[in-house]
């Protein structure tokens, strides 16, 4: 039996569903992932940043931050997802996602990695859950008030594994919203290139204009 409490039911729905959601424990569809980096099967160091996801640390800071020996790093693989406890500007309470662009990479042990249940969890829902805000609460439930160590928040494994999320029990109506997400990225992603262009393409012609 699945451990949860309570149903969740949301404001707007595709047709054809209308089952409550329930409120499930994150521990009951994912497992958590602490598998080492012990054969050097990556030498790519990874951080998580709230626009991009999971993004190789020399592209993201120029830099490479992680130590010269990560062979005690966590090796996380496509498809799984990491929590960083890290807050930053407009993420208070840190960030999840999903290992999307690599085939696999390393983390810090400071982060929590973690698989999911694909027979009850769709991975995309899941990406576009932790894309919320909702899950908030249940960090701030757990956590210990005021307590950080070096910017992490104080949130063991075992506290962020109890925390619960809305689920649809249908993994029919977690893949329509999951792919329903997914094409809203893409639409973003094809009008951010067109801004781009159109900005490169006004900066070339002030610069021979005004020659």
């Amino acid at each position: 039996m699945l451990k949860g409490g309570g149903y969740a039911i949301p404001l707007i729905r595709f047709k054809n569903y209308d089952d409550n959601w329930q409120m499930i424990e994150l521990a009951n569809i994912a497992e958590r992932v602490m598998r080492k980096n012990s054969n050097l099967e990556s030498t790519l160091p990874l951080t998580i940043s709230a626009q991009y996801g999971l993004i190789d640390q020399g592209e993201f800071f120029n830099a490479r931050i992680a130590s010269k020996d990560i062979c005690g790093y966590y090796l996380i693989r496509n498809g799984e997802f990491a929590y960083n406890k890290s807050s930053s500007d407009g993420y208070p309470y840190g960030t999840i996602k999903r290992l999307d662009r690599y085939e696999k990479g390393v983390l810090s042990t400071l982060y929590i990695v973690f698989s999911l249940n694909s027979a009850i969890a769709q991975s995309d829902y899941i990406a576009a859950y932790y894309d919320t805000n909702y899950w908030h609460k249940e960090i701030v439930k757990r956590a210990a008030e005021g307590a950080r160590n070096h910017g992490l928040l104080n949130i063991s494994a075992d506290d962020f594994f109890d925390t619960l999320l809305a689920m649809p029990k249908d993994k029919e109506e977690q893949q329509a919203i999951g792919n329903y997400f997914i094409k809203v990225d893409e639409l973003i992603n094809k009008e951010s290139e067109k801004l781009t262009k159109t900005c490169t393409m006004k900066q070339s012609l002030l610069q021979k204009m005004f020659t």
